[in-house]
């Protein structure tokens, strides 16, 4: 039987609502990684927004386990899923989504997610992390899993320049920064308020780090990804991030990163604009 071009049903993708207009404020890095698959492929899909405050509800009754847990072992019910009703499945991590767009719709969209490359980017994992990562098993993937790991850690070290600014739902918004500083162990949110010297100084550790990453970028000058013309999961990898950043950073911070490192990361951003329609 010949591998299906796409899906006879159109996918169900949920993503955290921020405030409204919720298509333009979107934030949540690991869901645009997987907006970006989902655009890549020309998958049919719905997007299906979930409150901050009622994600681990939907994820229960979808019956979609935890990919992550925090420090102390209890699980972290996150986003995004997507579920197939042409397969039956539900996916519930980022990485895992691609993968499965992937090795079910191999053909659909513009072409591979995950063609051969070094990918030889690292970055050391912090366990203080306010974030968890997730956790993963060996697969033929693992370059790129790597890969995916040292980019979300390397800037889920930063990403208290952006915390602050998170464009939350006015009628939720004390409830979910309630989340964030239990979650976080301050006392109150203008914990989260980075500015003056240290601001500084995490900023010039940003573009230190991304000076590093860019360089994997450098190697191939025919296009704005890091094969050149040809898009891959990689890219869109950097890319959930760097939404993350644009809709969180003032803007003149915003401008300043993309055009730090000769530009390297805004021509990756807008040559990622074709797949980053939120439908």
């Amino acid at each position: 039987m010949a591998t299906p071009s796409k899906p006879s049903e159109a996918m169900i993708f949920y993503d955290v609502a921020m405030r409204p207009p919720i298509a333009s404020t979107c934030c949540s890095p690991n869901p645009w990684k997987s907006r970006l698959a989902l655009n890549f492929k020309n998958i049919a899909y719905s997007t299906t927004w979930v409150p901050l405050l009622d994600i681990t509800q939907v994820r229960r009754a979808l019956g979609v386990d935890a990919c992550r847990k925090f420090g102390d072992g209890t699980d972290f019910y996150t986003l995004p899923i997507l579920v197939d009703p042409s397969t039956n499945s539900k996916v519930g991590d980022s990485f895992d989504i691609a993968v499965y767009l992937q090795t079910k719709y191999p053909n659909s969209g513009s072409g591979n997610l995950f063609p051969p490359q070094k990918l030889d980017f690292v970055f050391n994992v912090d366990p203080a992390l306010l974030v968890p990562l997730s956790e993963r098993k060996e697969s033929e993937q693992d370059e790129y899993s790597r890969f995916n790991t040292s980019v979300d850690a390397a800037f889920s070290a930063h990403v208290v320049l952006a915390v602050y600014n998170m464009p939350f739902d006015p009628a939720t918004a004390e409830a979910s920064k309630a989340v964030f500083i239990r979650r976080a162990g301050v006392k109150s949110w203008d914990d989260f308020e980075v500015k003056g010297e240290m601001r500084e100084t995490l900023k010039e550790s940003l573009r230190l780090m991304l000076g590093d990453l860019g360089k994997l970028f450098l190697r191939d000058t025919s296009g704005p990804f890091l094969l050149g013309e040809q898009a891959s999961y990689a890219d869109l990898i950097v890319g959930g991030w760097l939404h993350m950043l644009r809709a969180t950073l003032p803007t003149d911070e915003w401008e300043e990163v993309m055009g730090w490192h000769g530009g390297v990361f805004g021509r990756l951003h807008d040559g990622l604009e074709k797949y980053a329609e939120v439908k």
